[in-house]
């Protein structure tokens, strides 16, 4: 049987971070990769040009139940730690808004990037292999689809049940549970969310400014209308937080207000009025569904337009995965269980989950470098 210093089950963003760093430690390390290639969702992320990290990160970014648990990876590895890694292998990006860095050219070049590290510390990867279970015995024994092996360190680095057509499974939240770890409730976030009323009806592909608020929770960016509801930044980083069947409150007129327009300019009617804030036809359509035109009631409407979305549109559609493994059962300085010596986690697979824009990438490298220098 194949014996190795470490294996780590993911060939991800977090496992490929943690893989070659403890590969460059001088670790014998293999990867096991259920994919036919490595970093399949850093391939489709940003448009295909990797939001690989944002400027102004910090734990703030980050939703879990252990509010603290994320701050010690965060602050040990930074986006200008990873930053320097591009710059050595001479990869262009630029920044975006809110300090959403990109590729130039594309994601390709930040997974060539993992792997040529991955090749400097000698670390083996082997794609097209389903594990299909795991125990511990002096050392943890992987059993997989293309033979067993063994070694004392075993790191999950499996992701969360975000878009399973790119072959998202619940493996790394059964081997947790398998050795005695709590689950923290798995739900879809930064994800569309679906409703149907009268005010979006037929609209699809419009956008426009806004606030959404859930509970102490605001985010200002656009909203977007699909053929199935919402979406846009502010809605996908809003759903993080939302909890369904309830309310969600949107401001309309984030910039501005209809009632002041009107002051300083009283010949512009209401239409007008409206349309230098949102698209015309859905000026027009707000207007319509006044039953007598009234600016006050319509201004008033708009700042605190009330949504009771029907639902999320689901892991298929969701960028990532909020709940996880629990981190309060991890030391949060190495990522190593404390209920299995030798057992860590890294990535998505906890229950740490970041805000859109580049937030979950640095989750990534920082835990993934956090385990890699302990293993």
């Amino acid at each position: 049987m194949p014996s190795y210093d470490v294996i780590v089950l993911g060939a991800g963003a977090a496992g490929l971070m943690c893989a070659f760093t403890a590969g460059q430690r001088g670790r014998r390390v293999l990867v096991l990769e259920q994919a036919a290639q490595p970093g399949k969702k850093i391939l489709i992320s940003g448009g295909g040009r990797c939001n690989f990290t944002n400027l102004h990160t910090t734990p703030a970014n980050f939703l879990s139940a252990n509010s603290h648990f994320a701050k010690s990876a965060l602050a040990r590895y930074t986006p200008g730690d990873f930053i320097a890694l591009l710059d050595r292998h001479r990869i262009s990006y630029h920044e975006k808004t809110l300090g959403q860095l990109f590729c130039d050219d594309s994601a390709r070049d930040v997974v060539e990037l993992l792997l040529a590290e991955c090749r400097a510390g000698a670390v083996e990867i082997q794609l097209s292999t389903r594990v299909e279970g795991v125990r511990r015995a002096d050392e943890y024994v992987v059993e997989t689809s293309r033979g067993t092996f063994q070694s004392a360190t075993l790191v999950i680095a499996t992701g969360g049940l975000s878009i399973p057509k790119i072959g998202a499974t619940d493996l790394g939240y059964r081997l947790a549970k398998q050795f005695g770890h709590r689950i923290e409730p798995c739900r879809p976030a930064l994800v569309p969310l679906t409703y149907s009323g009268p005010e979006i009806e037929g609209l699809s592909g419009i956008s426009a400014s806004s606030i959404a608020s859930f509970g102490e929770h605001s985010f200002h960016e656009k909203l977007l209308i699909t053929h199935r509801g919402l979406s846009g930044p502010a809605i996908l980083q809003i759903s993080s937080y939302w909890q369904h069947r309830q309310p969600l409150a949107i401001n309309l007129l984030p910039d501005g207000d209809l009632l002041e327009a009107a002051k300083a300019r009283p010949q512009a009617g209401a239409r007008k009025l409206l349309s230098e804030y949102m698209p015309q036809r859905w000026a027009d359509r707000w207007l319509a569904l006044q039953e007598k035109p009234d600016l006050r009631a319509l201004n008033d409407l708009l700042h605190r337009w009330c949504v009771i979305p029907t639902g999320t549109e689901g892991y298929e559609k969701a960028e990532v995965t909020a709940g996880g493994v629990d981190t309060r059962e991890l030391s949060s300085k190495t990522m190593e269980s404390r209920k299995s010596s030798g057992l860590y986690f890294v990535g998505e697979v906890m229950d740490v989950t970041g805000h859109l824009g580049g937030f979950n990438f640095q989750w990534a490298w920082a835990s993934g470098h956090a385990a890699g220098e302990s293993v």
